[in-house]
């Protein structure tokens, strides 16, 4: 009997995962398939005729290459700065001892939990009493914001497991602060810094609720390309721009594991 029960249940369990991963995978194999599609309608699938006229039309809409010119000019700076103040906060979380560390790295990690739509216009109310109405001004500081939390979290992790003592060395012979850092805590932790770097942009490619509020008529980003021309006029350039940031993500993540791995990164605790 016992032995029955167990079947059953290592046969659910089965059945789970490959139900899991068949939602994860077909909707994508679908939408590759699809942006080959030689017909000028969407029609019964598979295609009869395939072609790269969707990627074509991709690079000649207007709207979308505004979208990826806005991306580009928000993305990486995003990154770039969310990676220096992450490392900047990991450090002082890691290595200090100070009244309310924890209620501070929950603060960090907070952008996490607060649903992006809730991010996105606190942050258009917040930005407006500013002053700040630049549609890429606006998109640049949110998506810092939506990415601080990672390069913490991976700079945290990076740090984890360098001693003291390394630095304590380094000053005793001789070494300032910062002088320690750049030629003992970087190198020994560059692989997680390196990583939040990449999943800050990640992340930022592929928002849409904070970018949805505080992008303008002439400041959008590529995913807010998408989803407008989705709802305006709906054919397979779609498929094809939904492909292209497939393939990008994809890129990112592979070269995440290769340089520290996504088990690391994602499934390591948060020690301060």
């Amino acid at each position: 009997m016992k032995r029955w029960a167990d079947d059953i249940n290592t046969m659910f369990v089965i059945l789970v995962i490959a139900t899991a991963v068949t939602l994860l995978v077909v909707p994508v194999f679908l939408t590759f398939i699809a942006s080959f599609d030689g017909r000028n309608f969407i029609g019964p699938f598979p295609p009869k005729q395939l072609s790269l006229r969707w990627y074509y039309k991709l690079f000649e809409n207007s709207r979308y290459l505004v979208g990826l010119r806005t991306t580009l000019l928000v993305t990486f700076p995003a990154a770039l700065i969310a990676t220096v103040i992450g490392v900047m906060s990991a450090l002082a979380l890691d290595r200090g001892r100070f009244l309310g560390k924890e209620v501070i790295a929950t603060i960090f990690l907070s952008p996490v939990i607060v649903p992006g739509v809730v991010i996105g216009f606190s942050l258009l109310l917040f930005l407006a009493k500013l002053g700040i109405e630049d549609g890429l001004t606006r998109l640049l500081l949110g998506h810092v914001l939506i990415s601080i939390p990672y390069t913490v979290r991976t700079t945290l992790s990076g740090l984890s497991g360098i001693r003291r003592s390394f630095n304590e060395a380094a000053q005793v012979l001789g070494a300032t602060e910062w002088q320690s850092f750049w030629t003992v805590t970087f190198p020994l932790a560059k692989t997680g810094i390196i990583s939040g770097f990449l999943i800050a942009v990640a992340f930022s490619l592929d928002d849409v609720a904070v970018s949805a509020f505080l992008g303008d008529s002439t400041h959008y980003t590529f995913s807010i390309s998408l989803l407008s021309d989705m709802r305006a006029n709906f054919d397979l350039s779609t498929a094809a721009a939904s492909v292209f940031l497939i393939g990008f993500t994809v890129a990112l993540v592979f070269l995440i594991d290769r340089l520290v791995g996504i088990e690391k990164v994602f499934g390591s605790s948060m020690h301060i």
